[in-house]
């Protein structure tokens, strides 16, 4: 019951009394229902009242849960988007360091092909610039095979030698070398020729004077007093060279024929 609708029941109750000539019991009894219904149906419209902002907060509570729960659900949305776009700039950042990396190795080596060209281009330039006179090349090698003719070992030796640097890049090399051998092998000096020989095998080893070469390194050994190397070698030249002028008189010579 409101204070109001109690201090209106208090005076009507007061004044009950004081009027009770002027009205019967009837009619007090009419007032009295009459105000009691008054005051019962304030208290259900208060009550009614109190009911709707019951409901009213229940609903707004409720309303403020959905919207913090919503609020919360967007929040973490939001965190799981910013972890996303920060592991995809990683990722993009990984790519360009990469890129980076690849266009640094491509262009150190794409500089090193460019240096390595530009070196072929001046070496086939210097080449060219320097290369040698057929004629004269051909000429300096019979002139020193015509001082071996002669008898002319160390002049042989000399021009041989001054042929293989003069021309380095010849097809007369392994046989200029073998000559070499053969003059010092004339001049008995066979430790020499023996190491003359040795480089042709060495530089030249499929050369057509690389079977000669190992005759000649037999013969020095046999001159020398190492007869079982010498036959070692020509058992060595048999088995490398079969089918060869060489290999035919190292066979020989294994026979004992000479």
């Amino acid at each position: 019951m409101s204070l109001r609708a109690a201090l209106l029941l208090g005076l009507c109750l007061v004044a009950i009394p004081a009027r009770a000539g002027m009205f019967d019991d009837d009619e007090a009894r009419k007032a009295i229902i009459a105000l009691r219904g008054q005051v019962e149906a304030n208290q259900k419209a208060g009550e009614e009242r109190l009911a709707r902002i019951e409901t009213g907060l229940a609903r707004i509570e409720t309303l403020v849960q959905d919207r913090s729960i919503d609020l919360a659900r967007q929040i973490d949305e939001l965190k799981q988007e910013l972890a996303r776009m920060r592991g995809e700039n990683e990722v993009q950042a990984n790519r360009i360091d990469a890129l980076d990396r690849r266009q640094k190795d491509l262009y150190v080596d794409l500089d090193a092909r460019v240096r390595k060209i530009e070196a072929n281009a001046q070496v086939q330039e210097k080449q060219a610039a320097t290369a040698p006179d057929p004629a004269a090349e051909a000429k300096a090698y019979e002139a020193a095979l015509n001082q071996f003719k002669l008898g002319n070992y160390q002049s042989s030796v000399a021009a041989f030698q001054n042929y293989l640097s003069s021309y380095p890049n010849s097809q007369q090399l392994p046989s200029a070398q073998y000559w070499i051998g053969n003059a010092y092998y004339a001049l008995r000096d066979f430790k020499m020729a023996i190491a003359a020989q040795q480089k042709v095998l060495a530089f030249w080893p499929d050369s057509a004077k690389a079977p000669d070469a190992l005759l000649n390194i037999a013969s020095c050994q046999a001159e020398l007093g190492e007869v079982k190397a010498a036959r070692e070698t020509l058992q060595v030249l048999q088995k490398k060279y079969p089918g060869t002028p060489a290999a035919e008189q190292a066979k020989q010579r294994l026979a004992g024929k000479r």
